[in-house]
This record gives C-alpha cells, sequence and structure tokens, in this order.
C-alpha cells in the first residue's frame, strides 16, 4: 500500500507521455486517471493537511492541550520552572508555559497562508527517495524543501506574537524574578527561536497525522478526486 501511494508522488515528475503509460500499465479494474488529475489528487490530500490538521493548532489550546505538539520548556528553563515552584510561585510557572504555546498559536494563524504557498510551489524531483521511504515520506520530504524558508518567515511572526499575546511581558517577569534569587546563575534564552523551531515542529506533525490517515482509511478520503486517486493504492 505504501509503495503505491508513493508512486503517486513519482508521477508528476514524468512528462505526460511516460506518466500515461506508467498508468495504463496498472492491473484493470483501477481508475484510469490522467496526469492532471493525479497531481490534482495530490495537491489536494496536502492541502487537506494543512486546511484540517494545521489549523487545529490556531485555536486556544491548539498547542498546549494537544499532547503531539504542546511546547515544552526547554533545558535551560527547566531550572527555572523548578526553582520557582519551589518557591511557591507554581501559577506564574504555568502562565509561563502557557505564554509559549499562545505564541505559537497565534503564529501559525498568520503564518499558514504562507505554508499553502510553499507546499503548492514544492517540486517531487526526489519522489524515487520519496517511493522508497516511510508512511511520513511525504511529509518529511515537504519538510527538508520547506523549513528554512518558513522558519524564516514564522520568526518575525513569533516575535511579534510574543507581544501581541503577553509572552514577553510574562517571561522578562519570570526570568529577572529567577536571576534575582541568590546563587543562581543567570539565564536569558532566546524563546523566539525555541518557539519557532517547535511550532514548525508542530506543523509538520499534524500534517504527517493527516497523510497517514488519507493513506490508510478510505473514510478519510473526502472528495471524489481523493478517493478516486487514493483508490490507486489500494
Amino acid at each position: 500500500m505504501k509503495r503505491l501511494s508513493l508512486l503517486l508522488l513519482t508521477m508528476i515528475t514524468f512528462s505526460c507521455g511516460e506518466l500515461q503509460q506508467v498508468v495504463n500499465s496498472l492491473p484493470n479494474g483501477l481508475p484510469q486517471l490522467s496526469e492532471q488529475e493525479i497531481g490534482n489528487g495530490l495537491r489536494e490530500a496536502l492541502d487537506q493537511g494543512i486546511e484540517k490538521q494545521v489549523s487545529k493548532l490556531t485555536a486556544k489550546d491548539g498547542f498546549y492541550k494537544n499532547e503531539l505538539v504542546k511546547i515544552l520548556l526547554p533545558e535551560e528553563l527547566r531550572k527555572v520552572d523548578q526553582t520557582l515552584r519551589d518557591i511557591g510561585l507554581s501559577s506564574l510557572a504555568d502562565e509561563g508555559l502557557k505564554a509559549l504555546n499562545r505564541a505559537a498559536e497565534d503564529a501559525v494563524k498568520q503564518a499558514t497562508p504562507i505554508f499553502v504557498a510553499a507546499v503548492k510551489d514544492i517540486s517531487f524531483a526526489d519522489a524515487k527517495n520519496i517511493l522508497l521511504g516511510a508512511d511520513n515520506a511525504a511529509t518529511t520530504y515537504l519538510e527538508n524543501r520547506t523549513r528554512t524558508a518558513l522558519y524564516d518567515k514564522f520568526n518575525p511572526v513569533i516575535n511579534d506574537s510574543f507581544s501581541r499575546v503577553g509572552a514577553d511581558a510574562i517571561w522578562e517577569q519570570l526570568i529577572n524574578k529567577y536571576n534575582s534569587i541568590p546563587l543562581v546563575n543567570d539565564v536569558n534564552p532566546d524563546l523566539t527561536d525555541y518557539v519557532t523551531t517547535e511550532a514548525l515542529k508542530g506543523v509538520y506533525t499534524m500534517i504527517a497525522v493527516e497523510e497517514q490517515e488519507i493513506r490508510n482509511k478510505i473514510g478519510a478520503r473526502t472528495t471524489d478526486l481523493l478517493r478516486r486517486v487514493f483508490a490507486l493504492q489500494d
């Protein structure tokens, strides 16, 4: 099933004649689809992953209450968190953790159109490697091809989001409170970089969830085109 599913990705790099020859060689009884239909079906599947799964991340607690993508504290801040809890400031520590996740939720809401555009422009020149890959091979490929560009787009949005959701003020208070404690080493982490990286991980994680759903569950193929295209892998 996996190999036939990934064969679809390979097809969009072929010439029209080569593609039609491959399609015509499929076993009798399978739908005969044009290059355009297969390409549109693949793009629709990827768009569905973004629209259905990534959109969940933009809701309140979309990151914070989703154990797949919840942003935890970076290593250097875990001692801050524990120390504040030890001196009776657990509520402040909780607010700091929520603030990181709120910034990610806010950023993904604004940056999703950028991600959609990147997916539409993607090339599947490396389709042979995808063909031999794992169930999340398409998502991994997308990540490898878009991560740098998306980081550059997400980072300033995350930075603005810290101000918008109040995360910068909360963490300034947290870090100042921690640094004022006698005998501790001061910390000054780059939270913008950290949350940007974690937000991107969350986006790719949720796209992978939908990719596997469409491949393995007929009910996840919500349009006629998706059903016809992915019937080739069944």
